[in-house]
């Protein structure tokens, strides 16, 4: 269900024209994704992290260097 939540959120900043809060707003539900894949990586299955963390850290990084 939290995996729902989340791509509602990311799914919300294509909608969001203001710049500053759709960055802002993209960063905090990847950071919700990352956290949530690295918490599963630890308490259940390693590959969730390549699935799920991974994606969203490189998608942060980008973010951070664009």
């Amino acid at each position: 269900m939290y995996n729902a939540f989340l791509t509602v959120g990311l799914l919300w900043t294509f909608v969001i024209q203001d710049i500053t809060w759709k960055t802002n707003v993209s960063i905090f539900f990847l950071s919700c994704v990352a956290v949530a894949g690295i918490y599963g990586s630890v308490t259940a299955e390693r590959n969730i992290f390549f699935v799920q963390a991974l994606p969203a850290l490189i998608a942060l990084v980008l973010i951070f260097i664009k």
